[in-house]
């Protein structure tokens, strides 16, 4: 563990994107998965310009942008067997599929929901059979919406209607979704209502699906599974906490939960510049290890060790973004991290790398007439910066 955390606390800057003609805040990124024996290729940003942008894993140049979206983007997912095939979930009701190997602006497929529903989260699972998206609240109404995804590269156009649903375990807004990264037909949701739900999809039907229902006492931001065998769940709350359970429990006597701390912020001290939110979380294999990456207003980004016996700050990585961090994705292959925030930034970090490339950029916030008026805090905020 203690080599694993050396290496991350000498994560540098190695590589910086262009900024593009139509800044935009970058909410959430995924790696293409290494086809046979190549590392993986292909970088996936989706934006709060409503685009998705594709982008070289190693250079960060940009390959190609997907813009005709009529809603509000939810996520980003490519396929696992297939590093060309990349998945995105939309407020249209619709989960969307691209080949990024066609200059076509047009989805390969179209999975669609139905009328009411407004997708806020998605994901695909280990074997990409299945893809499952969550809605928003609509009059008393959340789903889980399930469809088959197989056959998207020779039904082109094709629009896809959903297998079924889930609708009564959760009585709010569907945040977050995770397939298990080697059961195919484990899933867990995460929703403002508090509550993570383990879902077993092979059951004939959503009671006997429900293996395991817990609760954060608040709303769900991030969702993840760890541990050996991932028999782990753990999740991250919109006010800062974080729980962390062991559903390997759930048949004996010992209790489930293997930590829960209220505020994350309370728990770490930064360095100059204190802890201000979470991104989400990663397990590490190797070291047996489950991580939490937070960050600073200032575009500080915390990597925190995560055990039982509570959370300490592993290190911190100063001098790449200029505001708040929004998407981070990991590769455990050559212990890189990818970073993209509100400075409309994609950031490759690599152990001990050196940048050779572009300067940092100032933040694109353009700031409120409350805030020239007021002006709080601008001095503390700066405090951080390099």
């Amino acid at each position: 563990v203690e080599k694993i955390e050396k290496q991350l606390a000498s994560l540098r800057i190695a590589k910086r994107s262009m900024l593009s003609e139509e800044p935009a805040y970058l909410l959430d990124i995924d790696v293409s998965k290494p086809a046979q024996s190549e590392s993986s290729r292909f970088v996936a940003v989706s934006c709060s310009n409503k685009s998705i942008r594709v982008y070289n894993r190693e250079t960060l140049n940009f390959l190609r942008e997907y813009s005709s979206h009529p809603g509000i983007l939810n996520g980003v997912r490519f396929a696992h067997a297939c590093d060309s095939t990349v998945f995105s979930a939309c407020s249209d009701g619709t989960v969307k599929c691209w080949d990024i190997r066609l200059a076509t602006q047009k989805a390969v497929q179209v999975f669609s929901g139905y009328p009411s529903n407004v997708f806020i989260s998605f994901d695909i699972n280990c074997s990409d059979l299945l893809i499952c998206a969550g809605t928003e609240k609509v009059e008393k109404d959340t789903f889980l919406v399930f469809w088959d995804a197989r056959g998207i590269t020779n039904c082109a156009s094709a629009t896809k209607e959903p297998l079924g649903v889930y609708c009564e375990s959760h009585n709010d807004d569907i945040t977050k979704i995770c397939f298990h990264p080697v059961e195919p037909n484990l899933v867990v949701s995460g929703s403002t209502d508090g509550l993570v739900n383990v879902f077993d999809i092979n059951k004939d039907n959503e009671d006997d699906a429900l293996i395991s229902t817990c609760n954060s006492d608040s709303s769900v931001s991030f969702i993840g599974w760890s541990g050996k065998d991932y028999k782990q769940v753990y999740c991250m709350t919109h006010d800062e906490g974080f729980c962390w359970w062991d559903i390997a429990q759930l048949d004996t006597e010992e209790p489930i939960t293997l930590l829960h701390v209220l505020d994350v912020r309370d728990a770490v001290c930064g360095e100059n510049d204190s802890l201000h939110y979470l991104v989400g979380g990663l397990y590490h294999e190797k070291a047996d290890k489950l991580f939490l990456i937070g960050g600073a207003s200032s575009g500080n980004v915390y990597l925190i060790g995560c055990g039982t016996d509570g959370l300490s700050l592993v290190g911190t990585l100063c001098g790449g973004h200029s505001a708040t961090v929004r998407s981070f994705c990991w590769n455990l292959a050559d212990e890189s991290l990818l970073t993209g925030g509100e400075d409309a930034q994609l950031l490759l970090w690599k152990p001990r790398a050196v940048e050779r490339s572009l300067a940092k950029k100032s933040s694109m916030k353009i700031p409120s007439s409350v805030q020239k008026r007021v002006r709080v805090h601008n001095t503390s905020l700066k405090s951080g910066r390099k």
